[in-house]
């Protein structure tokens, strides 16, 4: 990857981890669980990763920019529509998982909407640790119940990271709407 700057290559790295952990899921159970657990995590990390060399080695791009977000909302909406497919999220527990992906798409629009009006939404403490939450929550999901009962933490986790993403949610729209 030539003339591309570390975070650039840590998210396409992120992007082209989405379609193994999806492939995992129809693999033999419980060694896929704890693979596709361990890839999501190494997806996390590079999330992380991506944004402090951006800021560190000022290697932030506007390409990086758009990238980043597409990436993370990729990685979330795949796993969490996985486990849904798989039966690990069901019943009232899709509330919270329709609530994330509802607000990824309200937030990525409100992005996409505010970038043309040369303004940007920086992101609040309160949302990274919604996403660190909710990433914990879903490599909880991704293990299941294996060796100990993972799950009921996990939907735990995603209910609070739900609330969370409302609470964000709100707030970014708030933000955004004195500019419409």
């Amino acid at each position: 990857m030539r003339n591309t700057t570390i975070p650039n290559f840590l998210t396409f790295v992120r992007i082209a981890l989405v379609p193994v952990i999806v492939a995992l899921f129809y693999g033999a159970q419980p060694v896929s669980n704890w693979i596709a657990a361990a890839i999501f995590v190494l997806a996390c990390i590079t999330d992380y990763l991506d944004g402090y060399f951006a800021r560190t080695l000022s290697q932030a791009t506007r390409f990086g920019t758009f990238l980043d977000p597409m990436a993370d909302k990729l990685l979330v909406a795949a796993t969490l529509l996985m486990l849904v497919g798989v039966g690990r999220i069901q019943g009232v527990h899709l509330i919270p998982a329709v609530i994330i992906l509802c607000r990824e798409i309200l937030v990525s629009g409100l992005r996409e909407f505010l970038a043309e009006v040369h303004v940007s939404i920086p992101v609040t403490q309160l949302a990274k640790w919604k996403t660190a939450i909710q990433m914990g929550a879903l490599t909880l999901l991704l293990v299941g119940d294996i060796p100990f009962p993972l799950e009921p933490l996990g939907l735990l986790g995603l209910w609070i990271a739900a609330l969370l993403t409302l609470i964000t949610g709100f707030d970014y729209l708030r933000g955004g709407l004195k500019y419409m």
